[in-house]
Parts: C-alpha cells; sequence; structure tokens
C-alpha cells in the first residue's frame, strides 16, 4: 500500500467516511473535501494524521493541506474509495511556502496558524454571506441578460410616462421586453428558493414551492388571510427573498428530521407532504406576518424622517432602503409614493431611495479598482455593473457587496451620501414610480434632473471612496483566476479566502 493510499484511508476514517462527501477534488497543495455532515469530522485526529501539514474548516468544505504533487495523489485516492473517477483539479497554491519535499516543523507550524487564523475568522456572519453568494453567484447569467432587457424597457416606460415617446409607436415593443424580463423578476423568489434548497440539502422542487408561498397565490382580495399580531390582511411578497432563505433553510431541517422516522416506502408521500405543509404554515402563519409588523412600525419612522427633512432625512433614507429592500419590507413605501404623487404632483421620496442602487454601483467601482487581481470577483463586477447602473441592483447586492461584508456596509452609505444631496437640494420628485438608477431620470420634475443626477454622481462617488478607504476586505484582494466560464464560478473558490 502507497503512502498516499494509507493517507486517504486515514483522512477517509477521520470525515465519518467517503461516504459524507458530496465531492472530493484537489488545489496544488490541499485535498478539498465537500462534505454533507461537517460534525462528523475529527477535526484534530486529522491533524495528527502523518502528512497532514494543516486542515482548514470552511463551513462544509474542509481543506486538508498535505503538500503539492501529494494533494492530487491523495485526492484521487480518496475518489476511488468512493468508487469514482477523479477529475477536478484547481490550478491555484494558497500555500506558496510549501515545496516538493517533506515540509519542515516550521512550516508545519506556519500552516496550522493558518488553518488556526481562518476557523476564528469565521463567524455567523461569514457563513450567512457565504451562503447568501451560493445561493445567488448561479443567477448572475441570469440577472444580467434580464436586468439589461429590463433596463431598456424601463427607460422606454418612462419616456412614455414622460410623454416623449408615443406608446402607439412604442408599446408593442415595451409589452415583448418586460414579458422577458419578468421571466425572471416577476417569479425571483422562487428561482431563489430552488438555489437555496440546494444549498442547504432539501428537495429543490419544495424549496420552489416553499419561496412561492409568498406570493400567497390561491389568496382572495375578499377574503384575505390575516396578520396574527396586527389584524391587518396579509400582502404578497412580505419577507422578501430573506424570509425565502430562512423558510427554505427550516425545510431542509423538517425533511432531515423527518427522513429518520419515516419508513422508505413512505418517504415520498409523507416527508414531501409533512414538511411542505409545516414550511408552509410557517411562512404563512410566522415568517410573512413578523415582516409585515416591521414595515408597518415603520411608517411612523419613515414620517418623522421626512418631517425633519433635508439633508438628514436624505442621508438616513438612502443608507437604510436596501436592506429594507432585502427583508421585502420596502412595499410600505408604496403607499407612500402613491400618496405624495396624488396630492403633489410627484413623489419627493423615490429619488432618494434610488441614491442606495447608486451607492452599490460606486463601491462595485471601488472594488474592481482595488481587487483587480481577483479575476473571478471583477468578472462578476463586469456583468453586474451594467444592470446595476440601470437601477437593477441585485446583482450588485447578493453577488458583490453582501458576500464580502464590508463593502455591503460601505455602499449602503455611499446611497446616503446621495441621499443627503437630493435632501439638501430639495423639491426633486419623480412623476411616477418606476426603476432607479439612470433610468429614472426622465420621470423627474421639470427643471430637477440636473440635481437628480447631482445626487447620482454623489452616490457614485461616496459608494466609491468609503469602499475604497474602508470597505475592501484584504483577502477580496488576493489574486485569483477563474475557472472554467463566467456562468459557472466556483463560489467556494471564490470564497475560500474571505
Amino acid at each position: 500500500m502507497s503512502k498516499e493510499q494509507l493517507m486517504a484511508k486515514k483522512i477517509a476514517s477521520k470525515i465519518g467516511g467517503v461516504g459524507n462527501a458530496s465531492k472530493i477534488y484537489n488545489c496544488m497543495t490541499r485535498v478539498r473535501i465537500d462534505l454533507l455532515d461537517s460534525d462528523k469530522v475529527e477535526v484534530d485526529s486529522l491533524k495528527s494524521i502523518e502528512g497532514v501539514m494543516g486542515v482548514v474548516e470552511d463551513g462544509n468544505n474542509l481543506q486538508v493541506i498535505v503538500g503539492p504533487g501529494a494533494s492530487n495523489k491523495v485526492a484521487a485516492e480518496l475518489n476511488a474509495l468512493a468508487g469514482v473517477q477523479h477529475t477536478e483539479q484547481i490550478n491555484e497554491n494558497l500555500d506558496p511556502n510549501l515545496t516538493n519535499g517533506q515540509a519542515d516543523v516550521k512550516q508545519k507550524a506556519a500552516s496550522n496558524k493558518a488553518a488556526f487564523k481562518q476557523q476564528q475568522k469565521d463567524n455567523q456572519f461569514k457563513r450567512f454571506t457565504r451562503v447568501i453568494a451560493s445561493i445567488f453567484v448561479p443567477l448572475i447569467p441570469a440577472f444580467v441578460g434580464a436586468g439589461i432587457i429590463g433596463g431598456i424597457a424601463s427607460i422606454l416606460n418612462n419616456l412614455i410616462v414622460a410623454g416623449e415617446i408615443s406608446e402607439a409607436n412604442w408599446g408593442q415593443i415595451l409589452t415583448v421586453l418586460n414579458i422577458l424580463k419578468n421571466g425572471l423578476f416577476a417569479y425571483l423568489n422562487i428561482y431563489v428558493g430552488i438555489n437555496a434548497a440546494k444549498v442547504f440539502g432539501a428537495t429543490e422542487g419544495l424549496g420552489g414551492v416553499v419561496a412561492g408561498v409568498i406570493y400567497l397565490n390561491g389568496m382572495s382580495a375578499e377574503a384575505p388571510l390575516m396578520n396574527i399580531f396586527s389584524g391587518q390582511p396579509l400582502s404578497p411578497g412580505q419577507g422578501g427573498m430573506i424570509g425565502v432563505i430562512l423558510a427554505v433553510y427550516l425545510l431542509s431541517i423538517m425533511e432531515k428530521q423527518l427522513r429518520k422516522v419515516i419508513p422508505n416506502s413512505l418517504d415520498i408521500i409523507l416527508t414531501t407532504s409533512l414538511s411542505l405543509l409545516a414550511t408552509g404554515l410557517i411562512t404563512i402563519f410566522l415568517i410573512m406576518p413578523l415582516a409585515g409588523v416591521v414595515s408597518s412600525s415603520l411608517v411612523g419612522s419613515i414620517n418623522w424622517v421626512l418631517e425633519v427633512g433635508g439633508a438628514f432625512a436624505g442621508f438616513v433614507l438612502g443608507a437604510t432602503f436596501l436592506p429594507l429592500v432585502m427583508f421585502g419590507l420596502h412595499q410600505v413605501l408604496t403607499p407612500v409614493h402613491v400618496e405624495m404623487i396624488s396630492s403633489s404632483g410627484a413623489t419627493y421620496l423615490l429619488p432618494i431611495l434610488a441614491m442606495a442602487g447608486a451607492g452599490q454601483v460606486g463601491a462595485a467601482l471601488a472594488l474592481w479598482l482595488k481587487a483587480r487581481k481577483n479575476k473571478q470577483l471583477t468578472s462578476m463586477i463586469k456583468g453586474a455593473l451594467p444592470v446595476g447602473i440601470l437601477g437593477i441592483g441585485e446583482p450588485l447586492i447578493y453577488a458583490v457587496t453582501l458576500p464580502l461584508g464590508r463593502p455591503f456596509i460601505t455602499a449602503c452609505l455611499g446611497g446616503g451620501v446621495g441621499g443627503a444631496v437630493i435632501g439638501a437640494l430639495g423639491n426633486i420628485g419623480a412623476t411616477a414610480i418606476g426603476p432607479s438608477g439612470v433610468t429614472l431620470i426622465p420621470l423627474i420634475t421639470e427643471g430637477h434632473r440636473m440635481g437628480y443626477i447631482y445626487g447620482l454622481l454623489a452616490a457614485y462617488a461616496g459608494g466609491f471612496i468609503l469602499t475604497y478607504l474602508f470597505g475592501v476586505p484584504h483577502e477580496a484582494t488576493l489574486p485569483t483566476e477563474i475557472h472554467g466560464s463566467s456562468s459557472n464560478l466556483d463560489v467556494n473558490e471564490m470564497l475560500n479566502n474571505l
């Protein structure tokens, strides 16, 4: 038995067997194992195996440092134990100090120290952002394609509303573009639910169904379901995508627990039905109502901020809008917009809120410049920036700034800077509700469009400067290469140092 075969058998015994691995592959110095159950791993025992120089725990991804040359052979032997062919390798050296010779005591100590530091950095927030990235990165190509089409549709719609082009000439084109755009955005929660199920280990189809519950299809306006906390009717979409992710996470727990007690012969009938029923009830009568209560409580706060007015109000609203969107709480603002348009002919709130997306654009530009050696990150930024400029911010939020943590915060503050400029200038309104970004310009009230553009530029600059100075994690600047097409970026690879 070769040294690598012996090492592979010992590693397998300390990770709960090769049956606990969904995928085994390697980079230049590490054997990487995607685990089904990380609790089964005996980390200390792994580190004591001869030839193992360190262990890095990255959520359900385990990295066993064995050095160059050995990493490929050990991974191949582990795959052979699992009965599959070893084919996947990543040409990346995260341990440049390791050579093809035997690692000395100093090298081993350095590797173990690095592994310990990595483990210390892996907190709840980091795990949450990693999950967000895992769910949304696969949707980037769809975001880009549908986002560009949606941006063009928004420009046409706003020009029609503003009376600058004729609906008779452009109406059919606008309808076709909206149909294409809504293939993604009208059902985005369902796509998110399916991806979240894949990440959490739930049934993907059920993840889509649970996500679809948030639309409340089948509920009639004459007999709505009531919010158990406030007594008001539930509104479709309450809870937002964060609510969807939470619901699918609960679904995954339900399924796993039920499969422990339900016989295999009844699994497809009982497990799916009971887990869907339980999760659906929790979603409708707990997750959505809680989001509704928070939405309702925001009304008083928003009214107070608007009464205070000026730059302060603009900063607060511009900086806090994106977190509201993430939790689906922004819908409470729609009646405010409608009432403003009805009473004064324009909503003076929408241009301020539009600055939030502009802050994300500025932050993405800073990341692009400062992390330009990170080819995977910059590839995603290049795809997401055009739709972000057009006012569709999901790709930048969920695939770029939020997974990295700090850039999301500095981007929100950049939006606050733009909001402060809009608030300080005053009287900058939109004559109708429409997308943000540059596509909102045709709807801005006459004589105030340059003021809105000044706000956009301020938000771009604020997001850029704050992110460049304070919001770029060091790990995001490290060189990486793109493995495969940009539409199939490896999320774990992109975030393995974060």
